[in-house]
């Protein structure tokens, strides 16, 4: 079993939390609020049956600690983290672009990036997967199934490092969903905010064919 890092303990980060700590990883969690903000969660997570444990910690510590991190904050705060915080780290980029949250990013208002480039461009040590971004948070725990069921499923996994986007597959996989390949980093814009796969609940192949249908916001 692997230590996972998750920086942010939102929606997507708690989710994620539970789904790892209960496949039978160790979970360290931070947030910008601080350790003792987390306690609620962390005991929830003790209290029930799982596999794997989980920790409240600093952002320095939970990157440091995890051999893959989940970066699931704000684009708009991914800024002020430290430019080596992910050095020698497989990351999962969970974020989208909400204008109205994060202020204007020209990059991305122009697309000449997607929000994972933009992200890994802050931290150069850092090997990025895209991931978890188009899933509601709640799905992640009440959407799980095994592997091998009917109608099972799927999201997406997006990174230039093979090694990297088959590790992040492995979790996709044993959290409960079939993944599917979407190709590099800058392929990701296919499954970025309003696209036709960002949402909906869809197999392997329903997936598949909603990333292909994906047009630029430009081009709409």
């Amino acid at each position: 079993m692997t230590t996972i890092g998750i920086i942010g303990s939102g929606n997507i980060g708690s989710q994620l939390a539970r789904a790892f700590t209960a496949l039978g990883h160790d979970v360290v969690i931070a947030n910008s609020r601080g350790p003792a903000s987390l306690a609620g969660l962390v005991a929830e997570i003790a209290d029930s049956p799982r596999a794997g444990t989980l920790t409240a910690a600093t952002v320095a510590e939970a990157a440091a600690a995890g051999e893959v991190v989940v970066l699931t904050i704000p684009l708009g705060k991914v800024p002020s983290l430290p430019r080596d915080l992910f050095d020698g780290r497989t990351v999962i980029d969970t974020g989208n672009y909400y204008p109205q949250r994060d202020g204007q990013i020209p990059p991305l208002d122009d697309e000449t990036t997607t929000t994972v480039e933009w992200v890994a461009d802050q931290f150069p040590g850092g090997t990025f997967v895209k991931a978890f971004n188009h899933i509601p948070a709640r799905e992640i725990t009440d959407h799980a199934q095994p592997a091998g069921t009917d109608g099972r499923r799927a999201l997406t996994v997006h990174a230039d490092d093979e090694a990297a986007k088959q590790r992040v597959a492995q979790l996709i996989d044993g959290i409960g969903f079939d993944a599917v390949d979407g190709g590099t980093l800058a392929d990701s814009w296919r499954i970025q905010r309003d696209t036709p796969g960002y949402g909906p609940r869809l197999t392997a192949d329903e997936l598949r064919a909603k990333l292909a249908e994906a047009k630029r916001y430009r081009d709409m």
